[in-house]
């Protein structure tokens, strides 16, 4: 028997071409093999070997990060001087287009920090009526006008159910920044805002003033009451030795949300446009 450990590489190749030549494709060896045991042997120096080599690599743990410090941007409880910041920022404006601007330069409310718009009345209408809606939503920061959107478009239809248009009206909305993933408004964020929305109405002087969902009405009429509660009559808000006349209605986000109160919105759509003549 020819053992291969006896030739040169020279003389192997040679073998190996003269097998391959005579159509050699397989070997075999004089004893035969106990393939069971040959397993078995294979299975027990697999579970001979050390652990380690089986078991993954483990990834170095890595050290936790240093807690971050909050930022002015993330604070939502104002101190009492936020506040008063607010109310003489606010007192400060003499018209519409002023009080614009002091609230574009404001710094003081945490929800500016985040949104791309501020949301405020510039000029009033001939008509007279002012409509608050709530807080902006992020289609209203996006095109930086109140009530944009599918609720933008209820609300030209509620408006056009009157004979009226968006152009006759003019529309603000009680905080002047979105809120971040338009979650509900704090009281905190609500405390610093509220003097701004009440100069808002008093330089507007409107005729008639019309608040839009629960939120609006709440800051503008009574914190402590719904839609529910007090829409179906005229209310007077006083705001700085003023009066105006003011209705509570849903808000058109109110009414796609819960369809089945379209019914009392129109009832005070209505009482609207009686009140016009």
């Amino acid at each position: 028997m020819t053992i291969a450990s006896a030739l040169t590489a020279r003389e192997a190749a040679a073998l190996l071409s003269f097998y391959a030549d005579a159509g050699v494709d397989a070997m075999m060896e004089d004893e035969a093999t106990d393939l069971t045991q040959a397993a078995a042997d294979k299975a027990e120096t697999a579970r001979a070997e050390p652990a380690e080599r089986a078991a993954p690599a483990k990834t170095p743990a890595r050290a936790p990060e240093p807690p971050r410090t909050a930022t002015a941007a993330q604070t939502t409880i104002p101190d009492d001087k936020a506040v008063s910041d607010a109310v003489f920022a606010a007192e400060s404006a003499r018209s519409l287009a002023e009080l614009a601007d002091v609230l574009r330069g404001f710094t003081g409310c945490n929800l500016k920090q985040n949104a791309r718009s501020t949301i405020v009345l510039e000029e009033m209408p001939k008509s007279g009526i002012l409509m608050v809606c709530g807080f902006p939503t992020g289609e209203d920061d996006k095109a930086g006008a109140a009530l944009s959107g599918p609720a933008g478009g209820l609300f030209e239809r509620m408006l056009a159910a009157i004979g009226l248009s968006r152009a006759d009206i003019g529309v603000t909305t009680a905080l002047p920044w979105r809120t971040p993933g338009d979650r509900a408004p704090t009281a905190s964020e609500a405390q610093i805002c509220q003097p701004f929305l009440e100069r808002q109405i008093a330089l507007a002087e409107p005729k008639l003033l019309v608040t839009l969902g629960n939120f609006a009405c709440r800051m503008t009429i009574d914190p402590h009451k719904t839609v529910f509660d007090l829409r179906g009559s005229w209310h007077r808000k006083e705001i700085g030795g003023q009066s105006f006349e003011t209705l509570v209605t849903f808000s058109p986000s109110e009414l796609l949300a819960a369809p089945k109160n379209k019914k009392e919105a129109w009832l005070d759509l209505q009482a609207l446009r009686a009140r016009l003549g």
